[in-house]
């Protein structure tokens, strides 16, 4: 009677087969849960196995239009038959035109395209270095408990010590400050300032907003100093917040808002919908501080990843994703923080704008005080059980970073299962 009902050998095994092979073939860099998927359509993925999952996190907030979207699919294959790669010696129309479309959504300025976030933010180190090379200023501000990538730069320029152990010394030109305070900012500021770095929105370290007066006023410090204000803008940005850019999310109920512009931004994640493509906007009057032969990519700006870029923006606006997202995160917002007046042993509170949501939980939760792993890496365990994928943030928030079309269905759905989880907990 057994092995009637035992799954067929080569669905078994085929998970474990394919850990073997990342165990021996993979750098061993990543702390990985256990589940191995293979494919996903909208808010679902499916493991090896068969095991449907709704994907709150998808990737991480990149497949900003959910899995397998059809209108990728076709942006791909149709600029696939005609260039799939030029060197920039050269020009393509489809990189003109995105640069374009982004310019058009944050102001006068001019884009570099790279291949990811980390690139992306590189690329404003080395703006803000070209801006006081002359003055011989070079230091950059940034927040602690900020993320800015995993190159040796990036983990310089983040505020957290945990990625920096094993790679001292340091990239020189680095301080971090604490996030929302103005006046910390003020006295940091040395001969060798030359910018100031920040989330408007610290993803990593649990969904952490700036103020509005936080940034108005860094606005009106650089201005007075003769500082870039960089935004790093790779999990916050493009739509996420339920406005194109989260400054102008937050910002948007405040009067002297409108008139809020940075000097570089820094994206990534959603410009391909799962395509890796990133990129730097530089604000007009820094536009050409990166002359020929300052900066370069090889893959960065192809003609596939602009063309799925422009498809991903078409689509956005289309389908009026931008007010989906409001709608969506308001109610997941709302239904978040209802647990946390129910469960105040387990929830402690629910935060973020649209969707990009953070679920503090309590400190001490008695079904998790036994285990090794943090209190975010096991509930997000429990609700893989359950059949839903979150992201942890740090050791007690669970981030959910679902696609920006999700349904109202799919939003239920998770909110049920989640409601389940902590239910259980309780």
């Amino acid at each position: 009677m057994k092995e009637l009902f035992s799954p067929p050998p080569i669905v078994q095994n085929q998970a474990q087969r394919i850990h073997e092979l990342f165990q021996k073939n993979v750098v061993p860099s990543y702390g990985r849960f256990e589940l191995v998927l293979s494919h996903g359509e909208g808010s679902y993925v499916w493991d090896v196995n068969g095991r449907r999952y709704l994907d709150l996190g998808s990737g991480i907030g990149v497949c900003c239009l959910g899995h397998a979207n059809p209108d990728i699919t076709q942006a791909l294959t149709e600029q696939s038959k005609k260039l799939v790669h030029v060197s920039n010696l050269y020009y393509s129309e489809p990189q003109g035109h995105l640069a374009q479309e982004l310019v058009s959504l944050t102001g006068p300025g001019k884009v570099f395209f790279s291949n990811s976030g980390g690139e992306a933010n590189e690329g404003l180190y080395k703006l803000a270095r070209k801006f006081g090379h002359e003055e011989g200023r070079f230091e950059i501000l940034t927040a602690t408990n900020s993320f800015h990538g995993r190159t040796l730069a990036g983990i310089s320029a983040t505020g957290q010590e945990k990625v920096k152990k094993g790679f001292e010394p340091m990239v020189s030109g680095f301080r971090h400050i604490p996030y929302n305070d103005l006046e910390a900012v003020r006295k940091a500021i040395s001969p060798a300032t030359v910018a100031v770095l920040i989330e408007c929105i610290q993803g990593e370290s649990g969904i952490n907003p700036a103020t509005p007066e936080y940034l108005l006023g860094l606005r009106q410090l650089c201005n007075e100093k003769k500082l870039l204000l960089l935004l790093d803008e790779v999990q916050a940005g493009y739509f996420r917040t339920g406005a194109f850019a989260s400054y102008q999310r937050l910002l948007e109920n405040t009067p002297a808002g409108k008139d809020f512009m940075p000097d570089g931004i820094s994206w990534a994640k959603a410009i391909g919908g799962g395509y890796a493509i990133g990129g730097f906007w530089i604000r007009a009057q820094y536009a050409d501080l990166l002359s020929p032969g300052t900066h370069a990519t090889t893959y960065g700006g192809s003609p596939l990843g602009c063309a799925v870029g422009l498809k991903v923006l078409e689509v956005i606006r289309r389908d009026r994703i931008q007010e989906n997202v409001r709608q969506m995160g308001a109610y997941m917002k709302d239904r978040l923080a209802a647990l946390a007046t129910r469960f105040p042993t387990i929830v402690h509170e629910a935060r973020g704008y649209g969707l990009m949501l953070g679920v503090q939980l309590a400190q001490n939760i008695p079904a998790f005080s036994k285990g090794e792993k943090p209190h975010a890496v096991q509930f997000v365990n429990a609700l893989h059980n359950a059949g839903v994928l979150t992201v942890p943030a740090g050791t007690h928030v669970v981030r959910l970073l679902p696609s920006l079309n999700i349904k109202k269905s799919e939003a239920d759905e998770g909110l049920q299962i989640i409601e389940q989880v902590v239910s259980s907990l309780a």
